[in-house]
């Protein structure tokens, strides 16, 4: 059975991508989560991932330690990862690239904390034109393809690659189009979206340096996890 290191939930967005495909697609692994340390986490990391980040996938003597090689490998092993549909695999394969590699105003000034509901001092530039991006790239997927998935009917990769998003969405109280608000509701009722998320609340290990950053760039109106 393949194991998938991660880090703590209420923050690790790169971790929840693999872990959300796994489960949702009914993938059996086993999950061994290592908390965030002070500082760098090179060296506790590197114990498990030639990278010394999360997440990374270990399958025997097979190791993957990068979230998209971590999805191109299980769809090599299993059906439902992507699309069978030619156009919208294609585009989430686009998509979800998209996403791996840019928006980094939203990374930057909206980190990922499941327990808490932050009102931003502001939205400059870069990050508006994130949030318009990203609202476009929902939009045209759910048009195009027909719901109620980013890529049709069915939950495929695209759809794990953006729900750190969704997260913040919750988090931030990120205003989308209609279709899109939706969208961000419906994958926060999945039964995995729930699992994690409730994980995330109970886990009472604090990391500051990312505490430090949602403050430098909001007013926490709530924190729901555990004392």
């Amino acid at each position: 059975m393949p194991v998938l290191y991660i880090a703590n939930k209420n923050y690790s967005s790169w971790s929840l991508r693999p872990w959300l495909l796994l489960s949702e697609l009914g993938i059996a692994f086993e999950e061994k989560a290592v908390a965030f340390g002070p500082g760098s986490n090179w060296e506790a990391f590197r114990e498990f991932s030639p990278s010394g980040r999360v997440p990374c996938l270990r399958d025997g003597d097979t190791v993957v330690w990068d979230s998209l090689a971590i999805v191109e490998y299980l769809a090599e092993r299993h059906p439902g990862v992507w699309p069978a549909d030619n156009a919208a695999r294609t585009w989430a394969r686009c998509a979800s690239a998209e996403m791996h590699s840019g928006f980094a105003a939203l990374r930057n000034q909206c980190g990922m904390s499941c327990g808490m509901r932050v009102r931003l001092r502001g939205i400059d530039a870069a990050l508006r034109s994130d949030i318009a991006r990203i609202n476009e790239l929902w939009l045209q997927g759910l048009q195009r393809f027909g719901g109620p998935f980013l890529a049709g009917p069915a939950f495929t990769a695209v759809d794990a690659f953006f729900a750190p998003v969704v997260f913040r969405v919750q988090t931030y109280g990120i205003e989308l189009d209609r279709p899109a608000a939706d969208y961000a509701r419906r994958m926060l009722a999945l039964p995995s979206m729930r699992r994690w998320y409730e994980a995330a609340l109970a886990e009472s290990w604090r990391d500051e340096a990312h505490e430090e950053e949602i403050r430098g760039h909001g007013d926490v109106l709530e924190d729901l996890r555990v004392a």
